[in-house]
């Protein structure tokens, strides 16, 4: 039996209990953390994830699990559990700036995840159909479609993109524990995650920060953390609010802290813009502004008319083969440059490896990027990453020595012995969901 796909019982009946009933407050959820659930939780976190500030590895907590878990859930119900510090690590984005990286001891982990599965039992079924981070069987490549075939079945004329400043970083405690109170009434199972939202971060350079504000750094909780944060402060003031009050259709889209609306009137995108500032305001929260706007995004052509980009897409409005107006996914231009230019930089720092693993590697990047960006529509931009990659390959193979290791010829024979996936489109378009979406629209 896969433990990714089990779920213990107790879960079952606390996901079936609050899908039925949307206003019970469940208690007691401290118990479940118990030695079953926890072990059950250990076997589902990376072998090979880096050890947080006490040095434990998964191998070496492993290596004496049933009196570690014994051990651990004494402290919790005893109530003497703290968590520890979070090693901070700043790792390069490629564009001058880094991306903090928070890393938790392994205990951490352990008791964030077990609490993460308890939240997402309780709150998954009160999130919006239209929330998509973070949530399983829900990834972006999927988000992107059903956002596009909703621009091209809609009603809907401008559209409001949208980024939360450092969303992550400034979600309000205080507000936090409100929202889980809406549907959580025990004050340990709180205090737990209050540990962790409070729990100190140890620099590169050494010092130590509290932070005030903010979900645990890397931690494995901040995810549902995140979602039930946004699900009360955007999701349900959009479907409440929002819609009632536009003049026409509009509909929203969310993943994490980046979403995007769309109005089939101005007037409504400029109101929103408006409301939208004063709402965060209330929850302690900002756009950022370099990466929110509002732009005209008709089917119709007028010079006014544009594209926009979300979760690594293009978003534009293009005329099919059969003379119909769709919205066309492809990759963000953006995207595209960086994920050569990160190419570029392994294939210097890696061509002297032995060349079967180097080609496997290789095969797996392409693999991957076929996976998420093969799109309908979308083949050019994959050609132009796969000549732009098989390129830089054959130049720097060709730099492994004094001499020149391939022709054109040899090179790829090569490639074809090693199998390198070509460019494909990996999304299948089904036709009843294109029928259900234009049923929909009417």
């Amino acid at each position: 039996m896969n433990c990714n796909n089990y779920m213990p019982t107790s879960l079952r009946g606390i996901a079936n209990r609050a899908r039925r009933d949307r206003e019970a407050r469940f208690r007691d959820l401290s118990r479940l953390l118990s030695e079953e659930n926890l072990r059950w939780c250990f076997h589902q976190l990376r072998k090979k994830a880096a050890s947080g500030v006490d040095g434990v590895t998964f191998e070496e907590y492993e290596q004496d699990l049933g009196q570690n878990l014994e051990r651990l859930v004494g402290r919790l119900k005893k109530g003497t559990y703290r968590a520890k510090l979070v090693r901070r690590k700043h790792i390069p984005k490629g564009d001058g700036k880094t991306r903090p990286l928070g890393i938790p001891v392994l205990e951490d982990k352990l008791v964030q995840l077990a609490s993460a599965k308890i939240l997402t039992a309780i709150f998954d079924g009160d999130f919006s159909e239209n929330s998509w981070g973070y949530r399983k069987g829900r990834g972006a490549r999927e988000a992107s479609r059903v956002l596009a075939q909703s621009l091209t079945h809609g009603r809907f004329g401008w559209v409001v993109e949208a980024d939360i400043k450092g969303f992550f970083m400034n979600l309000d405690h205080d507000w936090m524990v409100k929202m889980l109170e809406e549907r959580v009434e025990d004050r340990a199972f709180i205090r737990l995650i209050q540990k962790w939202m409070k729990a100190g971060v140890l620099e590169e350079d050494g010092e130590v920060v509290h932070p005030a504000t903010g979900t645990p750094q890397g931690g494995i909780i901040s995810p549902v953390l995140s979602n039930i944060y946004l699900h009360y402060v955007l999701d349900l003031w959009f479907e409440k609010v929002v819609e009632k009050e536009c003049k026409g259709d509009s509909t929203i889209l969310r993943y994490a802290d980046d979403f995007v609306c769309a109005f089939q009137y101005k007037e409504d995108a400029e109101q929103f813009l408006k409301a939208l500032k004063e709402r965060l305001e209330k929850f302690h929260l900002e756009v950022a502004p370099e990466k929110t706007r509002m732009l005209r995004f008709s089917r119709y052509k007028e010079p006014t008319n544009g594209a926009f980009e979300f979760l690594g897409f293009e978003f534009r409005w293009v005329r099919s083969q059969k003379g119909n107006m769709w919205v066309r996914r492809r990759t963000s231009p953006k995207k595209l440059r960086a994920s050569i230019r990160a190419f570029t930089e392994w294939i210097k720092e890696n061509r002297h490896r032995r060349i079967g693993n180097l080609m496997r590697k290789v095969a797996q990047k392409l693999r991957g990027y076929w996976n998420y960006y093969g799109v309908v529509g979308n083949m050019a931009s994959l050609s132009k990453l796969n000549w732009e990659c098989t390129r830089l390959l054959f130049k720097w193979l060709n730099r492994r020595s004094q001499r020149r290791s391939y022709t054109w010829a040899g090179f790829n024979e090569m490639c074809k012995h090693f199998g390198a996936p070509p460019p494909r489109i990996m999304e299948t378009v089904n036709r009843q969901q294109e029928f259900n979406w234009k049923v929909s629209a009417k």
